[in-house]
């Protein structure tokens, strides 16, 4: 089994249900381990559009990393992900920040995701649930990136408590 670290993130529709039904699917494919708080944040890129709400999943899988992603993709699809502007608003969009120690760079994946130390909205909630939680390349933990982090984008931990039924 793996442990992997997945980013889930929405701003159109009912954000807090999107996620709460990626999760749930999510739970069909894959052992969940621990879930974040929700947070609301700020959106990155296309700063015209609402703010997301995100949180993190901690897993267990013995799928690859790429039938990982195809599962998520199906996820993202069955709740209506649109794929057009790159930074753009979103039903859902979940990414593979970590995969355990795995460093790979290939045409249709990146682990651990190219942007997620430099980004509050991706390490608050993994911290939250993994704070030591070593990068696979920076070799430095989830805590230690997000204490040296001048990203300055709002993030506010939600009060709701967030679970599913499988945690």
């Amino acid at each position: 089994m793996q442990r992997v670290f997945i980013g889930i993130g929405s701003n159109q529709g009912d954000t807090i249900g999107n996620c709460k039904i990626a999760l749930e699917e999510i739970g069909n494919f894959a052992e969940i381990v621990r879930i974040s708080s929700l947070y609301e944040t700020e959106p990155v890129g296309n700063e015209d559009q609402p703010n997301f709400i995100n949180c993190a999943v901690e897993i267990n899988t013995d799928l690859s990393p790429h039938e990982l992603l195809s599962h998520l993709n199906s996820v993202e699809d069955k709740l209506g992900r649109v794929r057009g502007e790159k930074w753009g608003p979103r039903v859902i969009d979940l990414d593979i920040i970590f995969y355990d120690g795995l460093v790979m760079k290939d045409d249709d994946l990146i682990i651990p995701h190219p942007r997620a130390h430099l980004r509050r909205f991706v390490l608050e909630p993994i911290c939250e649930i993994a704070r030591d939680f070593i990068h696979p390349e920076l070799k430095i933990s989830i805590l230690e990136l997000l204490e040296k982090l001048g990203d300055s984008k709002v993030v506010i931990k939600l009060e709701q408590p967030f679970t599913t039924a499988q945690q």
